[in-house]
């Protein structure tokens, strides 16, 4: 396998495109200047912001699959099997973000309808709501399997990333996703919380991006495009 400097960092971009697209569907969900509660707000999204965000969900996945090219070449150096393991979770688990968002569809929709009719919007969107929670649990397994493989293998420096890398991996934002969001309020509350699982992303694949800015492929040793094992 060989890429050149400039398609590297392309995928590098798509990935943050990618993050950057479903924070702003969150956005479109969640931010009203009139109140924190994130099931009112939704319920009172225009139908425009709740089609929009479905559109936002599949063309994000489609970024965000393209990013994780560029977490693959960082592990060519890695074994086949660690190299798998961590490119086919990352797969999996950016589908299930674009999944988990297009779920979101039902609770901002039935909440509307709840709103509309005077109906209470946690007993019409609790549905909903078990659905996207069963599914986020489904991913969780995966999750830990692939901070596993990353850390242990940047760590050993069995990739091409640089060890700090493992800091802005989404591992120890999302163990202190409580306590970061205790500490805010009002909108920023709103903004931070409300997209914090994207921020994450956008976060990670910046990070990659920079760490393999300078990388070479094909010409540097130590960023070689044509690794395979």
């Amino acid at each position: 396998m060989s890429i050149d400097k400039f398609r590297l960092r392309i995928l590098g971009f798509s990935g943050i495109v990618g993050a950057l697209m479903l924070f702003a569907g969150d956005m479109l969900f969640y931010y009203d200047s009139a109140g924190t509660n994130l099931k009112l707000n939704m319920a009172n999204a225009s139908d425009y912001r709740i089609m929009a965000n479905g559109i936002l969900a599949l063309l994000s996945t489609w970024f965000y699959l393209i990013g994780t090219g560029q977490v693959f070449y960082a592990f060519l150096p890695s074994s086949k099997t660690a190299r798998n393991i961590v490119a086919v979770s990352f797969v999996f688990i950016l589908i299930g973000y674009g999944i988990v968002h297009s779920a979101y569809i039902a609770i901002a929709a039935t909440a509307k309808v709840a709103l509309q009719n005077q109906l209470d919007i946690e007993t019409a969107t609790a549905l909903a709501s078990n659905v996207n929670h069963t599914i986020r649990l489904l991913i969780y397994p995966l999750f830990a399997l692939l901070s596993f493989v990353f850390i242990r293998q940047v760590w050993k420096k069995k990739t091409f990333y640089p060890r700090w890398i493992i800091l802005f991996f989404p591992l120890l934002p999302f163990l202190f996703k409580g306590l970061i969001s205790k500490s805010l309020s009002g909108g920023i509350w709103i903004v931070i919380s409300g997209g914090y699982l994207n921020l994450m992303l956008v976060v990670f694949f910046t990070a990659s991006t920079i760490a393999l800015w300078n990388c070479n492929p094909g010409q540097d040793k130590n960023c070689s495009g044509n690794i395979i094992n």
